[in-house]
Order: C-alpha cells, then structure tokens, then sequence
C-alpha cells in the first residue's frame, strides 16, 4: 500500500516538473499552451454518454458560473453530459473537498475538469531605446549623456499575463490523465478569455484521444 502511495506521489511530482518546466521554456502565446501532459497510462478513451463536471477554481463568482457553463457546453458538444459545478455542489460547500465528492457521488461523475487561475502577473513594459542620437557614436558623448538622462526611454504601458492550469481527472481512479498550463497576455476582457480557453481546452483533449469530434 505504502509503495503504491510512493509511486503517486512520483507520478505527481513528474507532472508538476512537466509543467514548469514546459511552461518556462516556451514563450507565451496568445490564450495558448505553454506546456501540456498526458498520462502515459492512459489508453484510448471515451466519455461519450459518461457525466463530467466543469469546475472552475475562480474567486469571482459570476466569472466562475459562466467558465463552468462554457466548459460544460464544449465538453458536451463532443458526446460526454457535463454539468457545470455550480448546478452540483451548493456554493457554501465548493472549497470542502469531502462534501463536493460526496455531491459528484451522488449524481455519478465519472470525470473531471478542473480549471484553475496560477496567477496573474501586471508589470510595466518599456519601448525599445532607438539608437538615433549622435550621443552613441562616442563612448564619452554617451557616458556624459546617460547619466544626464536616466530615465526609461519611451512611455511605459502595463503588461497582464494570466496563468491558468486545467486538468482531466478519472474519478474511478481518483488519477490526473491529462494536464496543462496556458498563458495570455493583456486579454481585453476577463470572462471572453476564459470562455475561449474553454474551446482550446476541449481542443487539446479532442487531439489526445480523450474528447471525440463534435458535430459543429
């Protein structure tokens, strides 16, 4: 028993080095993802006609029913019956993970998807310096110049880059299948993205074998 505990929590540890590592060897992309995992125990399968909850780990409540609607309809669209979370588990009872268990049980989920914000990241971005003053053509021009002027050349504009990890979950096996980590920068608004992350989302899971082709 313990070694089964033991070989868990390496499995675990692999896919949380997967995803870092994957998530900061590759730039960011537009909604995109960074890095993605698949279990390498997972064969072919299907969760046509099989219940999944939608679930989105969000402080803001109306951005989170409307991430589980969307993620529920895309996940539907490709034969499973999902349900968004907040139709399952009564909302002063989500952050109690033995009474939203015992709420899936009841109504016999069968598979999870999880979609959980990591963090999100505001900084200032600098304009590139253009190297057009006659200043830079000697080395003491420059010297006496710069530190005349130190300041960032060109206005600063703040730069919005949100982290967001999702996960497939086999609920028989209590195991991750899949896993990944997709990053946007400077998204116009909060709740679009998250709708059309909802898309990508299905998109990654319909290329693993795990999501079959919709009619749309």
């Amino acid at each position: 028993m313990r070694s089964g505990r033991v070989l868990m929590t390496h499995r675990m540890a692999a896919l949380l080095c997967a995803l870092t590592v994957g998530a900061a060897a590759v730039g960011a992309a537009s909604n995109g993802f960074t890095s993605t995992w698949k279990s390498p125990e997972a064969g072919p399968m299907n969760f046509a006609g099989r219940k999944v909850a939608a679930i989105a780990i969000v402080g803001d409540e109306s951005l989170r029913m409307s991430a589980e609607e969307a993620l529920a309809r895309e996940i539907s669209a490709r034969g499973p019956k999902a349900e968004a979370a907040y139709r399952l588990i009564p909302r002063e009872e989500l952050a109690d993970k033995a009474r939203a268990k015992a709420w899936c049980d009841r109504v016999g989920i069968e598979g999870v998807v999880v979609m959980r914000i990591l963090s999100v990241d505001t900084q200032k971005v600098y304009s590139t310096a253009v190297f057009g003053s006659g200043y830079y053509s000697n080395v003491w021009d420059y010297y006496g110049y710069g530190w005349a002027t130190v300041y960032p050349i060109g206005e600063a504009r703040k730069e919005t880059t949100i982290a967001v990890e999702t996960l497939l979950f086999d609920v028989a096996s209590e195991k991750p299948i899949w896993a990944g980590v997709s990053r946007t920068t400077n998204p116009k608004n909060v709740a679009t993205f998250m709708k059309d992350l909802t898309r990508n989302i299905v998109k990654e899971l319909q290329k693993e074998g795990l999501a079959r082709k919709g009619s749309r």
